[in-house]
């Protein structure tokens, strides 16, 4: 499972066997996420406080076109 980015204590994650449609993994002290990434749709709270999710959210908007560019790189492998 790379570690794609991280900040704010959070790791931005794919796992080595992903499906469709497009997501990030998302492990914080919190809690875990899964996030859509066409969307930016919540597909899974495993745990994550509403605070950090919201912070988690803003990241991955912010960085959603790499972490596609990532995905797609990530599956040609």
């Amino acid at each position: 499972m790379p570690t794609i980015f991280q900040e704010r204590g959070f790791r931005f994650f794919f796992y080595s066997n992903e499906h469709l449609p497009k997501h990030i993994h998302v492990i914080g002290k919190s809690g875990e996420v899964k996030i859509e990434l066409n969307s930016l749709t919540l597909i899974y709270n495993f745990n994550m406080k509403k605070k950090d999710l919201k912070v988690v959210l803003e990241i991955v908007t912010q960085n959603r076109f790499f972490f596609l560019r990532k995905w797609d790189e990530f599956q040609k492998e």
